[in-house]
């Protein structure tokens, strides 16, 4: 048994079983991915694959147990590794942060100033995403850090901890009638073209919940993932704009007006993820503590080792 052939098995798993992408993401051919498959198994004593002829179709069911040590093989294999790097002294590295686009463009540049000026020497890569590839990432080891508003908590396999809460507002041109009501109810807002975040992004639920349970039906005629992209269009004529309260006070100076919505919509709460079980190198833990400064550093070790099924903290 070798780490080549549990990274196949993960891989094999993780690439819908296309031989061919997990040859691509290993560096290697497919005949050696298949190669180091069979050994093991052979080793084992046990199928780990469903197979339709040459071609895997799913995990048997050993298999699914089998892939689950795999996993925590795995991750302690890069904990050890991270640790080795901890312990002798190395402030080098990169900090992976998968993130929207409104968290990266409004919540982090001050924090990422700040972790830039205490570890000079570690890069920091961030991707953006949807919350559901967000999540993704971390739990595969390709980020290290997740930071979204929608749907971190729903995984058992990270600890997500709550970091600020912050409402939706909305946002009209100059001049337009919404600016004479004293307070804009939901029903004002629905006589009129809206324009949001997409499904899944920046507490759209809250969104869609809100008008749901008052039962009032909506004409959403444009979404994007930026809230540069929403405003901008709201600029243009095209209709009543809803979103984050962060992005408009970057952009004070838009032509825009704003309206309260703190009465019409839930208020959100941005989490950060982690994978549970990870080794978090010294710098990781600052980069959190400075994002959500309610936290402390024993908060964080108990939660990484807590059991806790829900994820969440």
């Amino acid at each position: 048994m070798n780490f080549q052939q549990l990274r196949s098995i993960r891989e094999a798993a993780r690439c819908g079983y296309n031989l061919t992408e997990v040859a691509n993401v290993l560096f290697t051919s497919q005949p050696g991915v298949s190669r180091q498959i069979r050994e093991l198994e052979v080793e084992l004593g046990v199928d780990i694959f469903e197979r339709n002829g040459k071609r895997l179709t799913g995990l048997t069911e050993p298999g699914k147990g089998i892939l689950r040590i795999i996993e925590r093989l795995l991750l302690e294999a890069e904990n050890l590794q991270q640790a080795s790097r901890e312990y002798t002294g190395q402030k080098t590295g990169t900090l992976t942060v998968a993130t929207t686009h409104t968290q990266a463009r409004y919540a982090l540049p001050e924090v990422v100033q700040a972790f830039r000026q205490a570890f000079p020497e570690v890069r920091i890569a961030l991707q953006q995403s949807s919350p559901e590839h967000i999540a993704e990432w971390v739990l595969s080891g390709k980020a290290d850090i997740g930071i979204a508003t929608e749907g971190l908590s729903q995984f058992e396999d990270l600890v997500s901890f709550p970091c600020y809460r912050w409402n939706h507002v909305i946002v009209v041109p100059e001049g337009h009638p919404l600016l004479s009501r004293a307070l804009v109810s939901l029903q004002d807002l629905a006589a009129y073209p809206l324009i949001t975040y997409d499904v899944g992004f920046t507490g759209r639920s809250h969104i869609d919940d809100a008008f749901r349970q008052a039962g009032i039906p909506t004409d959403i005629v444009l979404t994007a993932m930026d809230s540069d992209v929403i405003q901008q269009y709201v600029a243009l004529g095209l209709g009543v704009g809803i979103v984050a309260s962060m992005a408009i006070e970057h952009h004070r100076d838009s032509g825009l007006r704003v309206l309260e919505a703190t009465h019409l919509f839930a208020p959100n709460v941005t989490r950060l993820a982690v994978r549970r079980g990870a080794y978090l190198r010294s710098y990781t833990c600052d980069f959190i503590l400075q994002f959500a400064p309610g936290l402390q550093r024993a908060d964080i070790e108990q939660a990484m080792t807590a059991e806790n099924p829900g994820g969440a903290v």
